[in-house]
């Protein structure tokens, strides 16, 4: 476990079990964003097939990211999630800290994530996410019309490490 210098209250650790129930807890929470049960569902069973790493506050994980590797050089976010009442308090930045490092120790040269490209009309919570990863360093690279489906166009971003 290690404890952010930027945020002392945070702690972020790997998660090696419970890795689903996890993920499920914290997106049940943040449902504008995982609001298809299917979706959801699908997501919290992948994530137990990678690394994972969880942020604590006062000894409750409240946010996570699971990583999916794919080597030699890219790490991809698969999901990530930080529960409601402490948004915008550094966990997430740190959680993207923590899976930056993770890709660097392993020689990678790149971070993805995927979100929502922006539709209209926009839901105000994916413009937030975009502001967030763009706040982070990360490049839109390119929209994918039917990744999802043609209702979801998938923004595809990049970080250079």
């Amino acid at each position: 476990m290690t404890m952010s210098a930027a945020n002392p209250a945070v702690a972020v650790m790997e998660i090696v079990e419970d890795k689903s129930e996890i993920c499920r807890e914290i997106m049940n929470d943040l449902l504008e964003w995982f609001d298809d049960p299917k979706t959801a569902a699908a997501c919290a069973k992948a994530v137990a097939e990678w690394p994972m790493f969880g942020a604590l506050r006062e000894q409750t994980i409240v946010g996570f990211v699971s990583i999916k590797p794919h080597p030699p050089s890219t790490a991809e976010i698969y999901a990530i999630g930080v529960k409601r009442r402490h948004h915008r308090s550094g966990i997430g930045r740190e959680l993207l800290n923590r899976t930056q490092s993770f890709a660097q120790d392993r020689g990678m040269r790149l971070l993805t994530v995927k979100t929502l490209a922006p539709i209209e009309p926009d839901p105000p919570h994916y413009a937030a996410t975009r502001r967030f990863y763009a706040a982070n360093g990360f490049l839109q690279a390119e929209v994918l019309e039917s990744h999802w489906d043609e209702a979801h166009p998938c923004l595809f971003l990049v970080k250079p490490l």
